[in-house]
C-alpha cells in the first residue's frame, strides 16, 4: 500500500475542514471538484443569499490556487456576471499554500462581497454603478439576492439540470444583457 502524496493529503485535510466547518459541501468529482453553498455575509447588501460557489483543485493544489466560480448569479464588480469567475488577488496571483480553502470561504470570499473593488472590475456595470449611484448598485444587489440566491432559486437551478451536469452560468443566452441595459 502506497502513501498518499502530502497534496493528496493536503486536499484531504482541507476538503474535510471544509466539510466540518458550517458550509454545506456537495462533491462533483471525488475531492478535486465540488460546490460550496455560501452564504452572504452579514451587514451587506448579500446577507440572505445563498450561493452555490463550484471550487476545482488543480493537481499542484496547495502550491496553485483552487479555481472558484459562482454557479448562480451575482451582481458585484470583481464577479463575472455570466461566467460567476471571480477575480480577487489572493486567489490569481497572490496565492499562497498557507492559505486554505476555509480560508477562501471564511474570510477571502465574505471580504469581495463586502468590500468590492471597482477599479479592477470583470463587471463594468457593477463597476460603474458601485461608484457613481451607490445606492442604486445596493437595490441591485438586493434584486440579484431576491431573484437568484435564495433557497428555491437554487432548487430551481438543480432541477433544471440533471445529476450528471452542473448548471454553469455561462449558459445565460447571449442576447440577455439586463446588466449592459441599465441606465447609468
Amino acid at each position: 500500500m502506497s502513501c498518499p502524496t502530502p497534496g493528496k493529503r493536503r486536499i484531504d485535510t482541507d476538503v474535510l475542514e471544509l466539510i466540518e466547518s458550517k458550509h454545506e459541501v456537495t462533491l462533483l468529482n471525488g475531492l478535486k471538484e465540488f460546490l460550496v453553498k455560501f452564504r452572504g455575509p452579514a451587514g451587506t447588501s448579500y446577507e440572505g443569499g445563498i450561493w452555490n460557489v463550484r471550487v476545482l483543485l488543480p493537481e499542484n493544489y496547495p502550491f496553485k490556487s483552487p479555481s472558484i466560480g459562482f454557479t448562480n448569479r451575482i451582481f458585484h464588480p470583481n464577479i463575472d456576471y455570466k461566467s460567476g469567475t471571480v477575480c480577487l488577488d489572493v486567489l490569481n496571483q497572490n496565492w499562497t499554500p498557507l492559505y486554505n480553502l476555509l480560508t477562501v470561504f471564511e474570510m477571502f470570499l465574505p471580504q469581495l462581497l463586502t468590500y468590492p473593488n471597482p477599479v479592477d472590475p470583470l463587471n463594468i456595470t457593477a463597476a460603474m454603478l458601485f461608484l457613481s449611484r451607490p445606492e442604486a448598485y445596493q437595490e441591485k444587489v438586493a434584486e440579484y439576492v431576491k431573484q437568484f440566491a435564495t433557497e428555491n432559486a437554487l432548487e430551481d437551478a438543480g432541477n433544471a439540470t440533471s445529476d450528471s451536469e452542473m448548471s454553469d452560468i455561462s449558459d445565460v443566452p447571449e442576447n440577455e444583457t439586463e446588466a449592459l441595459d441599465m441606465d447609468i
